[in-house]
C-alpha cells in the first residue's frame, strides 16, 4: 500500500482531517524518551507515528506503521510487520530500531527477513530473556525485584572454575599448571572471604575444584591442536552462510582466546551481556576451512544442553556483531563432563528470541497503567500471564513476589488473570497477610516505579551510542579525542590504572573530576562501552583513570571518549526490602504491626529495669551537656522496646541528642565477639580512602575476633567494594599496607579486653604494619583497662590526637613518612615511646571529618529507627 493511502488511514483511525499536531508527539517523546534522538543509519531511532492493522491482497493482516526519523516529525516512512512480528505490542509515541533495507520510504519485516527491537535504549541482558522462555512473568519480576542474596556455595565454586579456565585458555591446559591456577585463585582475597562468610574450609574448595581440572585436559586434548595430535572430534554444524550444502559434519578446532569477560552493549538489539571467553575457532569440513570468531559460554552445573542454554549463545552471537563480524554460531562448554555442543545462530531463532526481547522490553516500559479519565488514579499495570505449571512454579525464585504482586495488584480488579489451577498456591504464599499488608504493598511498589520512571531518574546511556563526543563536550559530562598514553598498571585484578591524553590539544574544560564514575568507549561505534571505572587524576593536559579492564590491547591509535556515569534512581533495594517486609518470617511480622498495621511502641516503665545500678553515674555524666527536653527524648529512648522518633524544629539539637545515645557495644553470640557500630565506621573510612584514590589493594583491616572479621567482610560486600584485605593481626605478621585500620570490638566495663590487648608483642605487630596511615578505632574505657595502651592514649589525649565521638567511641587517625616504617617502639609491655613526627591525617584530608561526622550520625539514626 502506499504511503500515502496509509497517511489516509492514520486520519480515519484519529477520526480527524489532518494528522496529529506535531507538538502532541514532540511531548510525548519528550515525556517518555527524553534523551533519544531520532536517527537513520546503523544506529537508527524511528518515533512511531501511528499504528494499523491492514488486510493485504492475500487475506492476511499486517501491521502497519507510520514511522518518522526526523526531529521535526516531517519526513515519514512506512513499516510493514508480518507474519508473528503483527503481534510486537507497539503503540504510537514509542521509539523503535529497525534491521533490514529500506526500499521506497518502505520497511518490510517478515518471518524471513528482518528485526524490530522496541525501545532499543533499554538494554536487557541475553541471560533475563533467555529465562522469558519459559516463563515471561518470572523474567520481569527478576529484573524488577532484583535479588541482595549473597552467593551460595554454588555459585562460588561456580566463579571460581571459570576463572581457572579462563587462566588456562589464555596460558596452558597442562596438569600442573591447571593445579597452579586452581590453587592461585583459591587463595585470592575475595574468594577466601565469601568462603569465610559460607564457613567453607579452603581445602574442600580446591579439592572439589580440582574434581573438574581432569575434563578441562579432556576439553583441550580434543579441541585444542597444541594438545592433541589425533583428529578433532566430529560434530553437527550447519552455518547460515554455507547455503543449501547438506553437509554438516566438521571438526571444530579452537585456536586461541582473544578475550576473557567479553562485555558487549548493544544498542541495535537492545541487549548486553558478559560473553564467558571469546574465541578463534576453526571449522574444518572436508578440504576446506573457515576461520570465526565466536561465543564460548561455560556452565558448571549439569549438562542440560538445555533450550536455555542455547537461547543464551544465540544472543551472544547478535551481541558479538556489535564488535566484529556475524560469528553464526557459538560453543557450549559444560566444565563438569568437558563435553561442548556447536550452537548455530539461524534467523528464526534470533528472530523469535528478539521478539522475547520486545515482549519483556514492553513489559517493564509499561509498569504503569495511565488511564485516559483524569478522575481514575495511576496504579500499576499487570504483569504477563501466570503460567500453570507446578514442576517450575515448585522450584521458582520468584513464587513468592509472582503471587504477591497477584494478590496485591492483579487480583483487586480481575480475578481471572489467575489460572484455576494455581489459586491454591498463591494463596498458600500469601495467606499471612492482611488487606492492609497488601493495601501497603500495592501503593509503595507504585510510588517507587514512579519514581525510577521520572524522566530526571531515568537511567539512560544512549548518548554514548547516540550523540558525538564533540557534542557532548559542551555538557562537561564528556571528554573525547583521547589516546592512551605510557603503560597501563595493573593495580590487582580487575583494576588497571591508565593514563590518557588529548590528541591535539589540552582537555576541554569539563565537569568530571577526581573520584567521579565513568564508562569508557572506543570513538568508533564499534567499542561502545569498553570498560567502566572512576577518574583518579584529571588536569589541563591529561587524565588518569582506574578501569575494569585492561585496554592496551586495542591499537594505539585507538581514540576514546570518556563519559560521565549518570546518577540514577536506585529502586532495587527499596523494593527488595518492600518483598521483605512482605515475608512470612517472625522478624517480617513485627515489622508489619509496627510499621503497615501502626502498633504503637512498647515502652519499659522504670528506667532501673533496664540500667544496672552502677551505671547511674555513667547516664548522669552522658545527660550533664543536654537541655531538659533532650534528657527526656534520651529517657525515652532508653525506655523503648521497639522505637522512638525524635522529632523537632532545626536546631532544637535532635542530632545532639541522637549522636549522645548511640554507643558502640560489643556482642558476644555463638559465633564470637563482634562489635557492629565499629564494624560499618571502619567500612566507611575505607570507603572513604577508596573514594580519595586509594588503591583497595593497599588498605588493610585488622580485628581480633573472627566474627568481628565475618561482618565487616559482609559489610564491604555489601559496599561492592572488594579487593581490601580483612584478617586477624597473626596473618599480617611480616606484611605491611599503605593504610591499616584496627577495630578493637571490645567494649564493655568490667569484661574481657581480648587476646590481642593482653599479648603486646601482637599489638606491636598490629600497630606497626602501616607505611603510611594507621587508624585505631575502639572504646577508651575498655582499652585504658590495659597498661601500654593506657598510657598510649593518655600521651595522645594530652597531645589532642583523639577523636572523642561520644562516651566510648573514639577515632585516632596518624600520617607515617615512608622512610620511617615503625609507628611505635615498645621497649616493654610497661613502656611506651612514640615518635614525634606524626602528625593528625585530618590536616591532609579536611573532608574527612565532616564526612565522619555526617555518617556517625546517620548510623545513629539507622540503629534507632
Amino acid at each position: 500500500m502506499a504511503l500515502l493511502e496509509e497517511l489516509g488511514l492514520l486520519k480515519k483511525s484519529l477520526g480527524g482531517e489532518t494528522e496529529p499536531p506535531a507538538e502532541q508527539f514532540q511531548k510525548q517523546t519528550e515525556a517518555s524518551f527524553s534523551k533519544t534522538v531520532l536517527s537513520r543509519g546503523v544506529d537508527n531511532r524511528y518515533l512511531v507515528l501511528a499504528v494499523s492493522i491492514v488486510q493485504n491482497e492475500e487475506g492476511k493482516h499486517e501491521k502497519h506503521l507510520i514511522i518518522t526519523a526526523s526531529q521535526s516529525l516531517e519526513y515519514k516512512e512506512l513499516c510493514i510487520l508480518r507474519n508473528d512480528w503483527c503481534s510486537v505490542p507497539v503503540e504510537p509515541g514509542d521509539i523503535i530500531h529497525l534491521e533490514g533495507d529500506c526500499l521506497s520510504d518502505t520497511w518490510i519485516i517478515d518471518e524471513d527477513f528482518g528485526y524490530l527491537i522496541l525501545y532499543p535504549d533499554m538494554l536487557i541482558s541475553g541471560t533475563s530473556i533467555a529465562s522469558s522462555i519459559r516463563c515471561m512473568r518470572r523474567a520481569v519480576l527478576s529484573e524488577t525485584f532484583r535479588s541482595s542474596d549473597l552467593a551460595t556455595r554454588q555459585m562460588l565454586i561456580g566463579t571460581v572454575l571459570h576463572e581457572v579456565f579462563q587462566k588456562a585458555i589464555s596460558n596452558s591446559f597442562a596438569p600442573e599448571k591447571l593445579q597452579e591456577f586452581a590453587f592461585q585463585t583459591v587463595q585470592e582475597i575475595r574468594h577466601l572471604k565469601e568462603m569465610y562468610r559460607l564457613n567453607l574450609n579452603q581445602e574442600e574448595v580446591k579439592q572439589e575444584v580440582e574434581e573438574y581440572l581432569p575434563s578441562f585436559s579432556k576439553w583441550a586434548g580434543d579441541f585444542m591442536h597444541q594438545y592433541t595430535s589425533s583428529d578433532f572430534p566430529k560434530m553437527q554444524l550447519s552455518l547460515p552462510s554455507d547455503g543449501n550444502n547438506n553437509n554438516s559434519t566438521c571438526n571444530i578446532e579452537v585456536i586461541n582466546s582473544l578475550d576473557i569477560e567479553e562485555s558487549i552493549w548493544s544498542p541495535r538489539f537492545g541487549l548486553k551481556g558478559k560473553i564467558d571467553v571469546t574465541v578463534g575457532v576453526k571449522i574444518h569440513r572436508g578440504y576446506k576451512t573457515k576461520y570465526k570468531i565466536m561465543p564460548l559460554e561455560l556452565k558448571t552445573g549439569k549438562e542440560l544442553n538445555s533450550i536455555e542454554h542455547r537461547s543464551q549463545l544465540v544472543l551472544y552471537t547478535l551481541l558479538s556483531q556489535e564488535r566484529r563480524a556475524d560469528p553464526e554460531a557459538g560453543l557450549l562448554l559444560y566444565l563438569k563432563t568437558g563435553n561442548m555442543y556447536p550452537v548455530p545462530a539461524n534467523h528464526l531463532d534470533k528472530r523469535e528470541l528478539l521478539r522475547l526481547r520486545n515482549q519483556m522490553a514492553f513489559s517493564l516500559f509499561h509498569r504503569i497503567s495511565k488511564s485516559a479519565i483524569e478522575k481514575e488514579k495511576t496504579k500499576l499495570a499487570p504483569l504477563p500471564q501466570i503460567i500453570e505449571d507446578q514442576q517450575s512454579c515448585k522450584y521458582c525464585s520468584q513464587i513468592g513476589n509472582c503471587a504477591l504482586y497477584s494478590r496485591a495488584v492483579e487480583q483487586q480488579t480481575d480475578d481471572s488473570s489467575v489460572p484455576i489451577g494455581m489459586l491454591p498456591k498463591i494463596k498458600e504464599e500469601t495467606q499471612h497477610l492482611k488487606l492492609t499488608h497488601l493495601e501497603y504493598f500495592s501503593l509503595w511498589c507504585l510510588m517507587l516505579t514512579l519514581e525510577s520512571q521520572s524522566k530526571d531518574n531515568k537511567k539512560n546511556h544512549q548518548h554514548i551510542w547516540l550523540m558525538p563526543a564533540s557534542e557532548m563536550e559542551e555538557s562537561g559530562s564528556c571528554i573525547g579525542n583521547l589516546i592512551r598514553t605510557e603503560c597501563v598498571k595493573t593495580i590487582c585484578d580487575g583494576q588497571y590504572l591508565h593514563n590518557f591524553q588529548r590528541k591535539n590539544g589540552d582537555i576541554p574544560v569539563t565537569n568530571l573530576m577526581a573520584g567521579d564514575r565513568i564508562i569508557l568507549s572506543g570513538e568508533e561505534r564499534t567499542l561502545f562501552a569498553l570498560s567502566r571505572g572512576y577518574v583518579k587524576e584529571i588536569n589541563v593536559t591529561s587524565v588518569t583513570c582506574l578501569l575494569d579492564r585492561n585496554v592496551s590491547v586495542l591499537p594505539e591509535s585507538t581514540l576514546f571518549r570518556l563519559d560521565q556515569e549518570e546518577k540514577t534512581c536506585d529502586i532495587d533495594t527499596p523494593l527488595g526490602n518492600l518483598s521483605k517486609l512482605m515475608e512470612n518470617t517472625c522478624v517480617s511480622q513485627k515489622l508489619r504491626d509496627l510499621i503497615i498495621d501502626f502498633r504503637e511502641p512498647q515502652f519499659i516503665s522504670y528506667l532501673s529495669s533496664v540500667l544496672p545500678y552502677d551505671a547511674k553515674d555513667t547516664v548522669a555524666c552522658i545527660l550533664k551537656g543536654l537541655n531538659k527536653p533532650q534528657r527526656q527524648a534520651m529517657k525515652k529512648v532508653l525506655l523503648s522496646k521497639d522505637y522512638t522518633l525524635i522529632v523537632g524544629m532545626p536546631g532544637t539539637g535532635k542530632t545532639t541528642t541522637i549522636c549522645t545515645l548511640v554507643p558502640a557495644p560489643e556482642q558476644v553470640e555463638k559465633g564470637g565477639v563482634s562489635n557492629i557500630t565499629e564494624a560499618k565506621l571502619i567500612v566507611f573510612l575505607t570507603s572513604v580512602f577508596i573514594k580519595a584514590g586509594c588503591k583497595p589493594s593497599d588498605i588493610g583491616i585488622i580485628a581480633p575476633y573472627r566474627q568481628q572479621l565475618k561482618i565487616i567482610n559482609d559489610l564491604l560486600f555489601h559496599s561492592s567494594i572488594r579487593m581490601v584485605e580483612v584478617n586477624t593481626v597473626d596473618k599480617y605478621q611480616g606484611r605491611d599496607k599503605s593504610i591499616i585500620l584496627v577495630s578493637f570490638v571490645r567494649s564493655n566495663k568490667d569484661g574481657p579486653i581480648g587476646e590481642l590487648l593482653k599479648d603486646w608483642r601482637r599489638l606491636n605487630v598490629a600497630i606497626t604494619r602501616a607505611k603510611h596511615k594507621l587508624i585505631l578505632l575502639g572504646c577508651v574505657p575498655s582499652l585504658n583497662r590495659y597498661p601500654p595502651l593506657g598510657k598510649l592514649l593518655h600521651h595522645l589525649n594530652s597531645e589532642k590526637l583523639i577523636s572523642f565521638l561520644n562516651m566510648k567511641v573514639f577515632v585516632m587517625y596518624w600520617v607515617i613518612f615512608k622512610e620511617d616504617k615503625a609507628l611505635f617502639s615498645l621497649i616493654s609491655h610497661t613502656g611506651i615511646v612514640i615518635s614525634s613526627k606524626y602528625y593528625l591525617s585530618i590536616t591532609v584530608y579536611p573532608k574527612l571529618k565532616s564526612l565522619f561526622y555526617r555518617y556517625f550520625v546517620f548510623l545513629c539514626e539507622l540503629e534507632r529507627v
